[in-house]
C-alpha cells in the first residue's frame, strides 16, 4: 500500500513529466483571396485535398486562417496585413492582386501564389527558375492564351470581326493580355473594342453596348471584378445574344457559352507542393515557379441553344468537357 507522502511524490514527478512533454505545434497558413468563398469552391477543394495527398489534415496536422475580401479589392492590404500580425508560417495567395497586397505586408513571410499572370513583369520573382525573394508558385500563361481564345470564337463564328473585350486596366498582366489579343486579332482580321470595367455596376452598361454595336462576341478578361459576377455576365450574354468567352472554367459551369484556360484547379492542388516544401524548410528563393501543365476546353451546350449558336463538330471533339 502507496503511503500518502509517496502518494503525493509520485503525482508531483508525473506532474513534473507531463509539463516537459513538447507540445507539437500545428503551423498556420494564411489564406488571402479577392473574392468570396462560393466564388472559388472548386479551387479551395483542389488545394485541401493536395494538402491532405501530402498528409496535412485541416485543423489537425494544419490550420488555415482565411481572410476573405469580397471582392473589395482596397480591403486586400489590411487583410493582409491581418496575416502578417498573426505570424502565419506563410501566406497562399490566389491571385496577382491578393500576391501584391501580401508583398506589400511583408518581405519575410514566404508567399505561395495560387497563379499569377506574369509574375517576373508583376515584380513578384526575379525569374521564374530563381524567384530569389520570399515569392513562389505558380504562373498562367494568361498572354499567350487570350489569342487562343480569339481563335476558338473564329473557329465557332467564321465571319467573325467586331469583338469587345472585358477586362480592368489595373489588373496585373492585362497589358500583356490586349498586347497578344491585337496580335491574334491582326491575323485572323477582327477588330477589338476594349473596355475597362473598375466595378461591377460598369458590367450591364458594357454589356447592353455590345449588343448596341453589333459585336459578334465578347471576350472576358482575368478580373477578381467579375469573378462574384459570373451568373449575371452569363445571364446578361445570353440576354443580348453575345457568344462570350471567358478566362476560368467557373463562368462555363455559371452559364457561359466558353472557357480556354489553365486548370485552375490542377494548379491549386499542386500549390500544396509549395506549402508542404516550406513549410518543411525550403525557402521561396531556391523553388522556382511552375508553368500551367493542363489546359482545359469547356462548353456549355445549353447556352450555345439558347443563342441559337451551332459549334463545329471538330471543337466539340476537342472540348475536355460539354455542359448539356
Amino acid at each position: 500500500m502507496i503511503g500518502p507522502a509517496l502518494a503525493v511524490l509520485l503525482f508531483a514527478m508525473c506532474s513534473s513529466i507531463e509539463a516537459q512533454q513538447p507540445t507539437t505545434k500545428i503551423p498556420r497558413v494564411g489564406f488571402l483571396i479577392a473574392t468570396t468563398p462560393s466564388a472559388i469552391s472548386a479551387r479551395l477543394d483542389a488545394f485541401r485535398h493536395g494538402l491532405r495527398e501530402l498528409g496535412y489534415v485541416e485543423g489537425k496536422g494544419i490550420a488555415i486562417e482565411y481572410r476573405w475580401a469580397e471582392g473589395k479589392i482596397n480591403h486586400m492590404p489590411e487583410l493582409a496585413a491581418e496575416l502578417t500580425r498573426l505570424k502565419v508560417e506563410l501566406i497562399f495567395s490566389t491571385g496577382p492582386q491578393s500576391t501584391r497586397a501580401a508583398k506589400n505586408a511583408t518581405s519575410t513571410i514566404p508567399i505561395v501564389m495560387g497563379f499569377d499572370n506574369d509574375p517576373v513583369g508583376n515584380g513578384f520573382v526575379a525569374s521564374l527558375a530563381r524567384p530569389g525573394g520570399n515569392i513562389t508558385g505558380l504562373s498562367i500563361l494568361a498572354p499567350e492564351i487570350t489569342g487562343k481564345q480569339l481563335e476558338l470564337l473564329k473557329e465557332i463564328l467564321p465571319g467573325l470581326s467586331r469583338v469587345v473585350v472585358l477586362g480592368t486596366s489595373t489588373q496585373p498582366g492585362n497589358t500583356q493580355a490586349l498586347n497578344e489579343l491585337e496580335v491574334a486579332a491582326g491575323t485572323l482580321g477582327v477588330k477589338l473594342r476594349f473596355i475597362d470595367i473598375l466595378d461591377p455596376k460598369d458590367i450591364g452598361t458594357a454589356l447592353a453596348a455590345a449588343g448596341q454595336e453589333r459585336a459578334n462576341a465578347v471576350l472576358v478578361l482575368n478580373s477578381p471584378v467579375f469573378n462574384s459576377q459570373r451568373t449575371y455576365i452569363a445571364d446578361l450574354a445570353v440576354k443580348n445574344r453575345l457568344p462570350t468567352t471567358y478566362w476560368a472554367t467557373e463562368f462555363a459551369d455559371a452559364g457561359g457559352l466558353m472557357t480556354y484556360s489553365a486548370s485552375f484547379t490542377d494548379l491549386f492542388r499542386r500549390s500544396a507542393t509549395y506549402v508542404d516544401k516550406i513549410l518543411k524548410g525550403a525557402k521561396p528563393a531556391d523553388l522556382p515557379v511552375e508553368q500551367p501543365t493542363k489546359f482545359e476546353l469547356i462548353i456549355n451546350l445549353k447556352t450555345a441553344k439558347q443563342i441559337g449558336l451551332t459549334i463545329p463538330p471538330n471543337l466539340l471533339a476537342r472540348a475536355d468537357r460539354l455542359i448539356r
